[in-house]
């Protein structure tokens, strides 16, 4: 299971969003992956984040998911559970 991205508690939730889409990027741990995406879909029903989400390109992570050879991405890219 992936460890939670290492925030400080102090940078807010832009902050938390980054470290998020940087563990995904960088990790190679397929579960890792799978664990960030399906927060990164999380936080994509909340409104608030949205900015967000569009400033750190969190939709062409998922659409770039969307290609993935793993099923549960792009199931998680796609909001399917």
């Amino acid at each position: 299971m992936a460890q939670k991205p290492k925030v400080d508690p102090h940078v807010g939730r832009l902050g938390y969003l980054q470290a998020l889409v940087t563990e995904f990027q960088e990790t190679e741990s397929q579960d890792a992956k799978q664990q960030v995406l399906a927060n990164l879909a999380n936080f994509a029903y909340d409104p608030s984040n949205y900015q967000y989400l569009r400033q750190l390109q969190v939709l062409d992570l998922f659409l770039d998911s969307l290609s993935e050879e793993n099923e549960t991405l792009v199931k998680f890219a796609i909001a399917l559970r």
